[in-house]
């Protein structure tokens, strides 16, 4: 039997469940939260961002939800500096060209604040500039990708969150805690 495991990565975590290579100063990884033997995770979250994480025993399962040929939306909440305009939305919309060549066309528009947790540690607030809260689905998974595509419309991103991955998101899911598909 297949197991799929839904966790919520809190900031400053590792999507790894070691942390080779910082032997003298230990990051946290998933083995800090999670204790089951077999699974990894389909995908990666950088350390700096947050949210849904998937793991699995199963190597197809794995592939499936993470090999972008297969295109499994994911959807992200995030914060960014600055006001969207029409024509970053758009560019968005219609695939950004990053170092790395185009993106797929996403899925982006502008949502109120999400009713989310507070982030430890804080995002930085800055009252001379002001910060909007995006929604965006994305088809593929490269290395920083969201946050290379707002910063590539103007809009650095401050937090960003994984909301959904395909069929399963973070409802009543809290920082740090997992739950099985």
């Amino acid at each position: 039997m297949t197991r799929l495991i839904l966790f919520n990565k809190p900031h400053g975590v590792l999507s790894q469940f070691t942390d080779k290579g910082n032997a003298d100063s230990p990051r946290a990884t998933l083995s800090d939260y999670i204790d089951l033997p077999g699974v990894y995770p389909a995908g990666r979250l950088d350390r700096d961002s947050e949210g849904l994480l998937l793991l699995t025993d199963n190597g197809k399962l794995q592939a499936r939800l993470s090999n972008p040929r297969f295109k499994t939306e994911k959807t992200y909440l995030v914060q960014v500096e600055g006001a969207p305009d029409k024509a970053a939305l758009t560019a968005l919309r219609k695939g950004v060209t990053l170092k790395d060549g185009p993106t797929r066309p996403a899925k982006a528009h502008q949502i109120d604040p999400p009713d989310v947790w507070e982030r430890d540690p804080p995002v930085r607030f800055r009252k001379s500039v002001p910060d909007h809260w995006l929604e965006i689905t994305i088809t593929e998974g490269r290395n920083r990708q969201v946050r290379r595509m707002t910063a590539h419309v103007g809009l650095p991103t401050l937090r960003l969150i994984r909301w959904r991955v395909g069929d399963h998101d973070l409802e009543n899911l809290a920082p740090g805690t997992w739950r099985n598909a």
